[in-house]
This record gives C-alpha cells, sequence and structure tokens, in this order.
C-alpha cells in the first residue's frame, strides 16, 4: 500500500490553509457548526486537496511577487498576510488585499483582481473526517 505524502507547506501557503480553517464552518448543526480549525488542522485535509491548495498559492506567489513584497506590518510578515488575504479574496471574504492599510492601494487591487482570476475554492468535510476542496 503506497501513502500519500503532503506537500511542502511554506509561510505563504500555511497562512492560507489556516485562513481557510477559521473561515469555514464543519456544517455539523442547520446553524453551520464550529469553524473548521476548533476540530480540523491541516493534518486533516486530503492530500489532493492541500496538494492543490498549495499549488494555487505557489502560482500565485510567482505571478505576484513584486505586489506581495509590498507589504508593511510590524506584527506579520508578507508571506502570513498575503496566504491569508488569498484565502479572503478568493472566496469574496468582506476583507482581503484591497482594504489592507499595509500595502499600497495600487498593489492591492492588482492583487485582488489576481485573486478573483483564481475563482472560488471551498471546503467540506467528507464522511470519512477528512476535508475535501
Amino acid at each position: 500500500m503506497t501513502t500519500a505524502v503532503h506537500p511542502r507547506i511554506d509561510d505563504f501557503t500555511r497562512a492560507y490553509v489556516e485562513c481557510a480553517l477559521w473561515s469555514t464552518t464543519d456544517e455539523s448543526t442547520p446553524a453551520g457548526g464550529e469553524p473548521m480549525d476548533a476540530n480540523y488542522s491541516l493534518n486533516d485535509i486530503d492530500v489532493d486537496t492541500l496538494t492543490r491548495m498549495a499549488e494555487d498559492c505557489a502560482r500565485f506567489q510567482a505571478e505576484n511577487a513584486a505586489d506581495l513584497e509590498l507589504y508593511d506590518h510590524p506584527r506579520w510578515t508578507a508571506a502570513e498576510l498575503g496566504g491569508h488575504d488569498l484565502w479572503l479574496t478568493r472566496n469574496g471574504h468582506g476583507c482581503g488585499f484591497w482594504d489592507r492599510d499595509s500595502l499600497p492601494a495600487d498593489a492591492g487591487e492588482r492583487l485582488t483582481d489576481a485573486a478573483h482570476k483564481l475563482g472560488e475554492f471551498y471546503l467540506s468535510v467528507g464522511d470519512n473526517g477528512k476535508i475535501y476542496g
């Protein structure tokens, strides 16, 4: 039997995944349930789903490196903010690249456009307890 291996996760992708788990509920109740990060972690994400997430993050970073480097925040790194904002922006949450004070407005607009081109991506918990996208 072959065991699937999780892809290598950089700081940008880790922040992206953490934001995904924080902002997504597990749908365990009619009201939506708990945020996934209350009961799940990166290790609970299906390998193929995590691979896709990592590939999206790598491509986004490569195509938008110059704008991502413009983040200026005393507490978080550009990678941490970028990964977090990519998840929020691509899925239409009420904040993201366009409203960061720590990022020049024109860079925020370009990053927002690039995130929207990726399309939306959502997570759900499968019957086996793994998270799928």
